[in-house]
């Protein structure tokens, strides 16, 4: 389909439908004596409960299967700051997404909140009613400071998935990869344009998997210590990368450069920037909807593996990959807090589906059914490394 007739068909579906998702019961109320069960006044008995039981309310209620997906709808898609009702067709689709895929019960949630505080507040507000918090499309860096109070402040997991989704599914990718080209990763350069929210994650992953050498472009160059335009995330990035000392911009950050990954804009990369690379090079340009290098380009230039966040084309880096298992094992094994260690051990588990890894399939379809029970089994509780 070409866009505008996507365009079209998406409208109408949605007007037709008047959105995506909605509430179903699971309790059976046919009679009376239903009714007297799941509410009055049975209900009480229920209420008074978990009341005096507190850490009960997971165990009786649709909170211990239950993700509020929350955003404020100012980093929605590729179309920005839109505000919270922008942003709610796709909080709906990522809790079609986490119902249709992971069995999870998700609800979408959209505040119309400006600051880091305010989003604080109203997520610890409503959070005694669900599972865990899935923050989606929040501007970087208030999404930093937002998902790192939430984790220290609730008891209930938190995960930003535009962060770490993608990062567990490019770690994924990239294990195939190197495989594929017959590169060891863990001596490998990968170069990443972009430092925003997915960016930074991806990095910090990749940096505790053990690349290599992990080299960072944002707006105005490589990130390295030497820089005196850096905040405080920024430098912590500079002492987790660039091992090598690498200085300049991105031509200079892609000089011998094993892989690519665009988390930035579209048409930044060009066949000269794919030509300085190392042979056998992975390009992962994931900018949507444009990528930062069509496909056929990027071969052309030598790239042997491409992949993009898009499904008309193969090797699609996709967080639905993710996120609905991460939270499925999160609930089923009460995790509180989910590790690094468990997402480097998710990326190890979904690379694992793909037996046979070639360049025109590193990672398994989100269609595949073994995908979530995967990526939930390596969520579960277990010694954290430090």
């Amino acid at each position: 389909m070409t866009k505008s007739n996507i365009k079209k068909a998406a409208l109408a579906v949605h007007k037709k439908h008047q959105g995506k998702i909605e509430i179903a019961g699971r309790a059976p109320l046919r009679n009376k004596k239903d009714l007297s069960l799941y509410y009055t006044p049975g209900v009480a008995a229920v209420s008074s409960y978990v009341a005096a039981h507190k850490k009960a309310v997971r165990d009786y209620t649709l909170a211990g299967r239950t993700v509020a997906v929350v955003s404020d709808g100012s980093a929605v898609l590729g179309l920005g700051d839109i505000g919270p009702e922008g942003a709610l067709p796709v909080m709906e689709g990522k809790a079609l997404l986490f119902k249709e895929f992971g069995g999870v019960d998700a609800f979408p949630i959209v505040l119309k909140a400006h600051t880091a505080d305010e989003i604080v507040a109203a997520v610890k507000a409503i959070a005694p009613g669900f599972g865990g918090i899935n923050l989606e499309d929040i501007a970087a860096p208030k999404c930093f400071e937002v998902e790192e109070r939430l984790i220290n402040e609730l008891n209930i997991p938190v995960m930003h998935d535009d962060q770490h989704g993608t990062a567990v599914v490019v770690l994924a990718g990239l294990i195939n990869a190197f495989k594929v080209v017959g590169k060891d990763i863990k001596k490998g350069i990968v170069a990443i344009i972009g430092a925003g929210a997915a960016g930074t994650a991806i990095a910090k992953l990749l940096a505790l998997y053990g690349v290599g050498n992990v080299v960072v472009v944002d707006s105005r160059g490589i990130i390295d210590p030497e820089r005196s335009d850096l905040d405080g995330r920024k430098k912590e990035l500079a002492r987790l990368t660039n091992k090598s000392g690498k200085k300049g911009g991105l031509l200079e950050a892609l000089d011998g450069a094993d892989a690519v990954i665009g988390v930035s804009k579209g048409g930044i990369l060009s066949a000269d920037h794919i030509r300085r690379m190392a042979e056998k090079a992975i390009v992962f340009a994931m900018a949507n909807p444009d990528p930062e290098i069509l496909p056929e380009k990027a071969k052309a230039a030598g790239a042997k593996i491409v992949a993009t966040g898009r499904s008309d084309f193969e090797n699609q880096i996709n967080n639905v990959l993710a996120f609905p298992g991460i939270f499925k094992g999160a609930l089923e094994n009460k995790v509180q807090r989910i590790t690094p260690e468990m997402k480097i051990k998710a990326a190890e588990k979904l690379a694992g589906l793909v037996s046979k890894p070639t360049a025109s399939k590193i990672i398994p379809s989100v269609f595949d059914k073994r995908v979530v029970k995967a990526v939930a089994g390596a969520v579960k509780k277990r010694k954290i490394k430090s």
